[in-house]
């Protein structure tokens, strides 16, 4: 991994370091601050700047290159909008667009520009990025390792003696992908699976988390639960946008034909060479290229059959152009099926997560709600008992006035008096307990 940085990344100019200590010095001398105005025209120019791509042919050869964003424009023949969405400055979500010569891939750290004989990344020191180039190369390389030994003969592949290398790498399948559906399925597959690991470290975490919130409610596990569940709300929405995508690339056949950029390659290569051939043809049969082909000049059978010759050829082209289309529209539609049922999986094990948040959410309410209603329980028997005691405040009060009568002189008066108020207050209490009871108000 560490030779593969050194290889792609450039080394830093001198011409930069001499400039940033041109900067700190003239920042020094002035003494205000290097961040305290905006560099208008430095933003003016970051456009025109150059920019380290990574670049990597049919091959499997990769270089870096630096190029600029308009040559990068007419090299690709990409508009300025689309190559914003490779800006690392901006924020976008994922997109896959079909463009004339060219897809613009932005899968979550993938960033690319595929054409028919390359494939452009932005030059990073992500390992996904790296990963993705190395990905890469070793498939084209094996590709190219069956192609070669496909092309042998039956006679060198007996002396060599290896019929178990030959069904390893020759490729058999009658659905062979060209480049640019190569790269792409590599950049699919870097996608979901960075997705899919980021699902699966969040579900290992996830769950300890909710059962542990489930046996003991906490500030601190419920802080922990709301920053799990915002991660997963943006997780989400990440995947959701992935799987739009492909769902709208299967649902359009124009999008998915506009795609194959190696067919649409060799049939332009093919009507040029047509018409030279065509052009070629008529200057054999005498009749002069420059100068315009008269009744007198071209005989009218050589005429007619030089017509029904176009006619045909463009028939033809037309028809295989249309199958293969088809069948390559079919080809591409199952590719971006299977990484649609990889993706959709993942979505599933974060909609099932989401769910048993939800769940455990309600429960914890349900634990709250009943703690709360055995609290509004309890205010209501010490609310009740509260109001038996105020009784005996009243007898006190009103045996405590400053006037004489004849039960103060009988020697048992005061024990009948607190016997008759405690009677009445546990009857008054037992009175209230059973209509709380009656109206269901409590469980007792």
């Amino acid at each position: 991994m560490a030779d593969l940085k050194e290889r792609l990344l450039p080394p830093k100019p001198a011409s930069a370091i001499n400039l940033r200590e041109t900067a700190a010095n003239r920042s020094s001398a002035s003494g205000r601050s290097p961040f305290q105005g905006m560099d208008l025209l430095g933003l003016k120019k970051r456009g025109q700047s150059l920019r380290s791509w990574i670049r990597v042919d049919t091959s499997g050869n990769s270089q870096v290159i630096e190029v600029d964003k308009f040559t990068m424009m007419r090299r690709c023949d990409l508009p300025a909008r689309d190559l914003r969405l490779l800006d690392p400055l901006f924020v976008y979500p994922s997109t896959i667009l079909g463009r004339e010569k060219a897809i613009v891939v932005n899968l979550e750290q993938i960033r690319c520009i595929i054409t028919a004989d390359e494939v452009l990344l932005l030059n990073s020191l992500d390992s996904y990025v790296l990963h993705y180039v190395m990905e890469l190369q070793r498939r084209l390389t094996t590709t190219t390792v069956g192609e070669v030994w496909q092309s042998e003969s039956p006679e060198m592949s007996r002396r060599r003696g290896s019929r178990n290398f030959d069904n390893v790498f020759v490729n058999t399948s009658p659905d062979y992908l060209p480049f640019e559906f190569r790269a792409l399925e590599v950049a699919l597959e870097a996608a979901c699976t960075f997705l899919d690991s980021q699902a699966a470290e969040l579900e290992i975490e996830a769950y300890p988390l909710l059962d542990e919130l489930t046996a003991k409610i906490s500030t601190l596990n419920l802080e922990r639960v709301r920053r799990l569940k915002s991660r997963l709300v943006a997780l989400t929405r990440r995947v959701q946008k992935v799987r739009d995508e492909i769902e709208q690339l299967m649902d359009d056949d124009g999008d998915m034909a506009e795609m194959y950029l190696t067919e649409k390659k060799a049939r332009m290569e093919s009507s040029f060479y047509g018409e030279q051939s065509l052009m070629g043809y008529r200057s054999t049969d005498g009749a002069s290229i420059s100068a315009p082909v008269t009744p007198v000049s071209s005989p009218p059978d050589a005429r007619k059959l030089e017509k029904s010759l176009s006619i045909a050829r463009s028939r033809h082209e037309s028809m295989r152009s249309t199958e293969s289309s088809t069948e390559n529209i079919e080809e591409l539609e199952m590719l971006l099926e299977a990484y649609f049922v990889v993706i959709d999986s993942t979505l599933n094990k974060l909609t099932s997560l989401k769910e048993y948040i939800d769940d455990t959410e309600d429960f914890i309410n349900i634990q709250l709600d009943n703690v709360r209603n055995q609290l509004i329980q309890f205010e209501l028997l010490l609310t009740t008992a509260t109001f038996v005691v105020a009784i005996f405040g009243v007898v006190a009060g009103i045996f405590g006035m400053n006037f004489e009568i004849s039960l103060f002189e009988v020697p048992s008066a005061f024990q009948w008096v607190l016997i008759i108020t405690g009677v009445c207050g546990i009857f008054i209490f037992s009175a209230f307990v059973w209509f709380f009871k009656y109206r269901r108000l409590m469980p007792l």
